[in-house]
């Protein structure tokens, strides 16, 4: 409870200044289903407190911020704009992929996708610009229009273009709706313009002839993406993994995903054609 009596008043007093964090603190903890009750609880503070938060009585501390927003699952990049609405300065670092300090990194994801081979796998970023990628995943992109693959590329427009993979997926309209999904799901907790762009982009595309297979006998519970590639019929189940408790907004944006058989056929196929 001693957080409350180092936070702010909004009210010009002391060091106070009306912020806009009260209505995005509020946002947030909407989204998360949780009373001011169930917050406060969790926070170690009373919902009296969280209410003068929310409506711009108080402006929280910097420790408050995080704290609300580490139990309310706010990611990292929204923690830095929580922060600079309640007149902080930001939480965590941005460091540019190209910045010699992600060098290491950089060299990790490499040796991570290869390890997956003959499956394919690829490293992305927080606007699916490919990363690494492994000669499997060449493999499949055998086909797609050299303008694609030209730096950067992007996994999202690879995918969804019609002069990429989406000829060659047998159950693209379920697929594209998928991705579209995944894409509006990140969009609803991040406010990234570059994303929104992205995503109004692809989900422009024109869908190809074809594309109406249905999946579902592949797999009981997952979706999975079925490729026609050099007239084998590949299936893949998609797994996608992050960071654990990241301290860089890049970094917390960084996704490996891994396309695993979803059938022993597709297992054998890709010996043959990754030998």
């Amino acid at each position: 409870m001693t957080t409350a009596a180092r936070d702010i008043p909004a009210d010009g007093h002391g060091n106070g200044a009306p912020s806009t964090v009260g209505p995005l603190l509020r946002s947030w903890r909407e989204r998360a289903g949780l009373s001011q009750l169930d917050l406060a609880l969790r926070a170690d503070s009373s919902s009296r407190h969280i209410s003068f938060i929310e409506t711009g009585r108080c402006r929280p501390s910097r420790g408050m911020v995080l704290r609300l927003a580490e139990h309310l699952d706010v990611p990292v990049r929204e923690q830095n704009a929580l922060l600079v609405s309640a007149g902080h300065s930001p939480q965590y670092a941005e460091t540019p992929l190209a910045s010699p300090a992600l060098a290491p990194l950089r060299a990790d994801l490499e040796r991570m996708v290869a390890a997956y081979e003959p499956y394919p796998a690829l490293a992305v970023d927080g606007t699916y610009q490919v990363l690494a990628a492994n000669r499997a995943i060449g493999m499949l992109l055998e086909g797609v229009s050299a303008r694609l693959l030209e730096p950067p590329v992007n996994a999202m427009r690879i995918t969804l273009h019609p002069e990429g993979l989406a000829p060659h997926i047998l159950n693209f309209r379920e697929w594209r709706d998928h991705l579209l999904r995944q894409m509006e799901r990140q969009l609803a907790l991040l406010r990234f313009q570059p994303l929104r762009e992205l995503y109004e982009e692809v989900s422009a595309f024109p869908v190809p002839p074809g594309g109406e297979e249905r999946a579902g006998r592949d797999s009981p519970f997952a979706l999975p993406m079925v490729i026609e590639h050099e007239g084998r019929r590949l299936s893949f189940l998609s797994t996608i993994a992050t960071f654990n408790t990241p301290l860089d907004v890049t970094v917390s944006e960084l996704a490996i995903e891994t396309f695993l058989p979803a059938e022993p056929e597709t297992a054998e196929n890709l010996r043959l054609l990754m030998p």
